[in-house]
């Protein structure tokens, strides 16, 4: 697969990610389910996470949310 290149704004500065666009329609869908935009989802992902690149941490929450 080949990541498609999208920067985002997270809490006020700009981050350039690649996800695959699995990852990114998964993101939509998510955020969409729990009442958020995706901005935020990406900033709540972004300060739950421990260590890694944003676009890991995505990918994992991700994973871990589907079915």
């Amino acid at each position: 697969m080949t990541g498609i290149k999208r920067t985002v704004a997270i809490t006020g500065h700009k981050a350039t990610l690649s996800l695959e666009d699995a990852f990114w329609k998964s993101r939509e869908e998510i955020a969409s389910e729990r009442g958020m935009s995706r901005p935020e989802l990406i900033a709540a992902i972004d300060g739950g996470r421990e260590h890694g690149d944003l676009s890991s941490a995505i990918r994992l929450v991700i994973d871990s949310y589907r079915p």
